[in-house]
């Protein structure tokens, strides 16, 4: 099975690219973020016509989050996060999908730290740790945009971020919380030593440049770790026309073993 988290940053300015990416890579499951639709707007008939069935949850100008299953409905779906601060940010979204419970999330950005908006990150992280701590002894995936680089190793330099947003102790605290609640971070489980950055900020060439940050992940529950086979960025759709910032994150799961 193959999985694909993406932060789109505007599903209407990026339709394009993301309907190549899905004749590209054929992914099962899809995971979006920053849709930026209204419920009424979201491109459900174009997706559906690449072979896509949706689960949404579109709460306008900002935000926005959606789940796209190849040739299947996404089954029970419920968007909106138990406990989260804003219900009506369109944050979180989780159906099922061959067999497995699926999540797309995009966690709050923050903003800076000792400001309204951090602390609702920090409790958006709190809920987020409890829902997945009711969910991961089962197979789970939750994948997006955390808005946290777990380590420094996540970032391009550490020291001109310090004391920023993304990598302070309390945002790196709560996103080991979602390991503790019984999660594996894909990427870092097949490299723990590689970059992996999978945003990069539009201005002064910072993708050519090499400087980015490591915020998008696929976090697995533990029966579905021995499963994991590969996972990686696919660059090239940070490049091109109309680019999003960030970099699609791809998850391959092998067949489950009778």
């Amino acid at each position: 099975m193959k999985l694909v988290t993406w932060n789109v940053n505007s599903l209407k300015a990026r339709l394009p690219r993301v309907l190549e990416l899905l004749e590209a890579h054929a992914p099962d499951v899809v995971m979006l973020q920053e849709t930026k639709c209204q419920p009424d707007a979201f491109p459900a008939a174009e997706l559906e016509a690449a072979g896509y069935r949706c689960a949404h949850h579109s709460g306008g100008r900002w935000a926005g989050v959606a789940l796209l299953a190849r040739g299947v409905e996404p089954a029970d779906a419920a968007a909106g996060l138990p406990g989260e601060p804003a219900v009506d940010e369109a944050r979180w979204i989780e159906a099922t999908v061959g067999g497995m419970r699926v999540v797309s999330v995009y966690v709050p950005n923050g903003r800076a730290p000792d400001t309204p908006t951090y602390a609702d990150k920090l409790r958006f992280l709190d809920a987020a740790a409890e829902r997945i701590g009711a969910l991961s002894d089962g197979p789970l995936v939750v994948a997006g945009d955390f808005n946290v680089c777990p380590t420094d190793r996540d970032v391009y330099d550490p020291a001109a971020l310090a004391g920023a947003t993304h990598v302070t102790e309390p945002e790196r605290e709560r996103f080991a919380a979602l390991l503790g609640a019984g999660t594996a971070d894909a990427f870092r489980e097949l490299h723990p030593d590689e970059p992996g950055f999978t945003w990069w900020d539009y201005r002064q060439g910072h993708f050519h440049r090499g400087m980015g940050l490591r915020i998008d992940a696929h976090l697995v529950s533990a029966p579905l770790v021995p499963r994991i086979a590969a996972c990686g960025i696919d660059r090239d759709f940070r490049k091109g026309p109309k680019p999003s910032d960030h970099a699609p994150l791809l998850l391959e799961l092998a067949p489950q073993a009778n």
